[in-house]
Parts: structure tokens; C-alpha cells; sequence
């Protein structure tokens, strides 16, 4: 078997005498869709956050490709392969067409690129017709599906989805359900901190469970 892409090795989280994890290990293995379960409160958002550089932890060390950091301490390179959603996507006061633009401004990509790429992520995403739209007057939904729009422009090599389905019902949930299962077959590594009964049934996803400070494997 090939390296794991991501590793979390010896993690140890708290918040004053509340512990979170106690000597936790993950490994992520390059392309595959992961699912993240646990109770509220187990650390699911919190895990999610340390993946990304987010937060820090009292112990604990995390490689990828072949490099090593500590939580809260990881270098700009991997910031630019990592992309994390937040549940309550964050999204600039500006029009959905710049909010998905914005990281490819970033990375120097070329006008005519960028105006295709953004073109062709607003298909995807469905959000076509809401090119120029404030993110103030987008649905729920709309405004996850603008994230997750942004977010696969990137093409990161780990996206970390932090409960994409929360608070959405009905055709909201089903469309960014669909985005989230493209992007789990899309060949890119994705861990999905998720309540959803669907996402949890999703077959294509490999099961972690956050239990008694631990992340274990679950079958089926």
C-alpha cells in the first residue's frame, strides 16, 4: 500500500480539563472519501480544524508528503493543498463570481483562465445565474454550494468538509448532497465531518468514528 497522504500521529486536545483526544492517530490515504461520526462535542470540527492548521493541540505531530509539523504550525505550503469549508461558509462581501475567483487570484492564474475556470465552477455548482449576486442574498444552500464551488478550484489534495448538509432540508440538501458526492468520486482525498444519514450511508466513503478521545475505523 502506498504512504498515507495525511498522518496524525500522538494527538492530544484540550480545553482546560475537558479532553478531547488522548493520543489519536488518523491516516488518510490519497483518494479516498472519508466520513468523520461522533457525538456533539466529541471533536469532529475540532479534528477538522488541526488538519488544517486551524488550531493547535497540547501534543501531536502531522505529516504530510513526506513533511513533518506541529499542529498550528504547518508550513504555507501545505495551507495552498489543503482547503477547509467551514459549516457556516465564509464568503467575502462581494458577488459569488469573485468569492470563487478569489484563490485563483491568489495563485497568479491568468485573467482568461480564471474567467473559464469560474465559469465552468458555477455550472457545476449550479449557481450560474447567481454570478454577480451579493452572498448576503443567497440561500443556505446556495451560499454551501458557492463554498464548495470555491473550494474545488482549488483542487486541493485534501478538502476537509465540516458538516456541508447542516441546517439544509429538502431541494437545498439533495444539490449539495450531489456536489459532495462528486467531489468524493472526483479522485481528490476528502474527510467529511457529518451528522447526515445520507453522507453517513454514502458507499464510496471509508467510516472514522470520533470515540473516547480516539478515531477508529468502522465497518461498513
Amino acid at each position: 500500500m502506498r504512504p498515507p497522504l495525511f498522518c496524525v500521529e500522538g494527538l492530544r486536545k484540550q480545553f482546560g480539563e475537558r479532553g478531547l483526544f488522548d493520543n489519536a492517530a488518523l491516516e488518510l490515504q490519497a483518494g479516498h472519501g472519508y466520513v468523520l461520526s461522533g457525538a456533539n462535542g466529541s471533536g469532529k470540527t475540532t479534528l477538522l480544524r488541526i488538519l488544517a492548521g486551524l488550531e493547535g493541540a497540547q501534543a501531536g505531530r502531522l505529516h504530510f508528503r513526506g513533511q513533518t509539523a506541529a499542529p498550528a504550525d504547518i508550513p504555507e505550503s501545505w495551507r495552498r493543498e489543503i482547503v477547509y469549508v467551514h459549516q457556516q461558509p465564509y464568503l467575502f462581501h462581494t458577488s459569488t463570481e469573485k468569492n470563487l475567483e478569489y484563490g485563483l487570484v491568489q495563485r497568479g492564474v491568468a485573467a482568461g483562465e480564471r474567467r473559464a475556470r469560474v465559469d465552468e465552477a458555477l455550472r457545476w455548482a449550479g449557481l450560474a445565474d447567481k454570478r454577480d449576486v451579493p452572498p448576503h442574498k443567497l440561500s443556505g444552500g446556495e451560499a454551501q454550494r458557492a463554498a464548495l464551488a470555491r473550494a474545488k478550484l482549488l483542487n486541493p489534495a485534501l478538502l476537509l468538509l465540516d458538516e456541508p448538509t447542516a441546517n439544509l432540508d429538502g431541494e437545498s440538501r439533495k444539490q449539495v448532497l450531489d456536489l459532495v458526492t462528486a467531489l468524493c468520486i472526483d479522485d481528490h482525498t476528502v474527510l467529511i465531518a457529518s451528522h447526515d444519514p445520507e453522507i453517513l450511508r454514502l458507499a464510496i466513503l471509508d467510516r472514522l468514528k470520533v470515540t473516547e478521545r480516539q478515531i477508529a475505523a468502522e465497518e461498513g
